[in-house]
């Protein structure tokens, strides 16, 4: 993957809010690169959802009804 697509993809993990940021961007430094391109295609997906879903997923109040981003979220939560 390119340089361009990675800062693309690292300003798309800086979010509004701190826990989200805490939680993305060690996961796109440290999993992405090694992730199937499947994965990593699920992963945009998942950057391009609201802050408002984001949080919830991750903090696990609510689980996404896509059984994909489910999977993914549970990968980012427990960073690997």
């Amino acid at each position: 993957m390119s340089n361009e697509k990675i800062a693309k993809l690292r300003w798309s993990c800086r979010r509004g809010m701190l826990e989200l940021d805490l939680l993305l961007l060690p996961f796109l430094e440290k999993v992405f690169p090694n992730l199937l391109a499947d994965k990593q295609v699920i992963f945009e997906r998942l950057l391009a959802c609201t802050d408002q879903d984001l949080y919830g997923w991750l903090i696990g109040h609510v689980q996404p009804d896509d059984p994909e981003l489910a999977m993914l979220i549970n990968r980012v939560r427990s960073g690997v």
